[in-house]
């Protein structure tokens, strides 16, 4: 499933209504839709109605007035934090790994929240209470915080991204089986045998190298076929030339 139908972006007590427009406008960038905004500056909220090509965000933006009430559906709670030197009693991911387990529940349709802390203060510890993990942009310590806005689109960004290699990864032809090594190691090892590669006292321990070092090499089934196709052709040359 598509991630977006399942990530709700929880904005906790935002004040500035362009903070409030660049995260709705992010959010339409990367395909996002549900936009959560707990306890907001009523003024700041309708001001940022005109964001640009993103009003369809923030006309379908639910209001609530705790984080416990934005996140009731959610299965995943995971909070922002530039860290700084608050002692925060959950567990920190890079951004990178975040996308990845994030990636992981959305993607089944389960409901995840990712909260993003109010201008000035970030998020508070009772925010951070209701969180199962934090995660980090990783920004240099001197200057850890960002504006909202940059934060929100940094980590939609990182989430597509991550979709878009667990998708290539899917679609990544399967594993070979073990027939297809083992054909592959037949015919290499013959090859090497008609080389003169082959030394006669060892050739069972080099046989063994060879099956290790193919399994090594985790070739996918579609580029099996592709080796087994080269070494037939290599076998082929090799036994002309031995007739000739």
């Amino acid at each position: 499933m598509d991630l977006s139908e399942s990530l709700r972006i929880v904005l906790v007590a935002p004040r500035n209504p362009l903070n409030i427009g660049a995260a709705a406008r992010a959010m339409s960038n990367f395909g996002f839709n549900r936009l959560r905004l707990v306890n907001p500056y009523e003024i700041a909220f309708k001001e940022a109605r005109s964001a640009v090509r993103a009003q369809h965000v923030l006309e379908a933006a639910e209001t609530f007035s705790t984080v416990a009430e934005a996140i009731t559906d959610c299965v995943l709670v995971t909070g922002t934090t530039s860290v700084g030197h608050r002692d925060l009693h959950l567990p920190l991911y890079s951004l990178e790994t975040a996308a990845d387990l994030i990636q992981e529940t959305g993607s089944c349709g389960a409901p995840v929240a990712l909260l993003f802390g109010s201008e000035k203060f970030g998020l508070s510890n009772e925010d951070m209470s209701h969180c199962h993990w934090l995660l980090r942009i990783p920004t240099r310590k001197e200057h850890g915080s960002m504006n909202l806005g940059q934060a929100v689109a940094i980590c939609l960004y990182e989430l597509r991204r991550n979709e878009t290699l667990r998708s290539y990864r899917f679609e990544e032809s399967a594993p070979a089986k073990a027939e297809d090594y083992e054909r592959l190691n037949g015919l290499l090892f013959d090859i090497l045998n008609r080389s003169g590669y082959i030394n006669e006292k060892t050739s069972q321990s080099t046989e063994l190298k060879i099956r290790r070092l193919l399994r090594r090499s985790k070739i996918p089934s579609s580029d099996a076929e592709t080796w087994l196709g080269m070494f037939r052709q290599i076998q082929w040359r090799l036994k002309q030339a031995s007739s000739e």
